[in-house]
């Protein structure tokens, strides 16, 4: 089962942006305790303190966060405990006024396709910086449903090699199923 999102909002500049994302994407809403007043319907579903805590308990707990925050507040509290990137939940960051989403950890498991997805339904911009999905438009890291990496550990080698102007080739029985590789060099 997929884990619910939260969209997060420390401040009173960006809580008509956090309702409208979190109707979108069917997040959690969880506001800065002082903002209860003026949530207004739906009620959100936890209030907090400090953000950067409950930045970093989210974090921990494996919870997507959209923060509507800046980028620096959001990267500054979750610091601290960043690891390995392939068991680290994806965190966006959006901007108060809803025009600008960016995936600033976990682009490549769920953060791009949350940046992008969330944008259409804001009429946002997805500043999406991943290296392949940004000049190829794939992640070989992120396959999509139903397909698998035999090796993860060699996705990056294989993506440096193909920015770097390589091609690739399929082979085995499941090559002509592979449309979402076809346009690779």
């Amino acid at each position: 089962m997929a884990v619910t999102p939260v969209v997060l909002c420390p401040t009173r500049a960006g809580l008509e942006t956090a309702r409208r994302a979190a109707a979108a994407l069917d997040a959690e809403l969880h506001l800065r305790a002082p903002l209860a007043a003026d949530a207004g319907d739906p009620a959100p579903a936890a209030l907090f303190e400090r953000t950067a805590a409950h930045l970093a308990d989210l974090f921990l707990a494996g919870r997507p966060i959209v923060a509507v925050a800046a980028a620096g507040i959001v990267i500054r509290a979750l610091a601290p405990f960043l690891g390995d990137k392939r068991r680290e939940p994806p965190v966006l960051a959006l901007s108060a006024d809803g025009r600008s989403v960016v995936p600033l950890l976990g682009g490549h498991r769920g953060a791009n396709r949350l940046a992008a997805r969330l944008a259409a339904q804001l009429g946002a911009h997805a500043a999406v910086t991943t290296a392949g999905e940004a000049a190829l438009g794939v992640a070989l890291d992120e396959p999509p449903p139903g397909w698998r990496l035999a090796e993860p550990g060699k996705a990056g080698a294989a993506m440096a090699a193909l920015l770097a102007g390589g091609g690739a080739r399929l082979v085995g029985e499941e090559a002509a199923r592979a449309e979402w590789l076809a346009d690779l060099p």
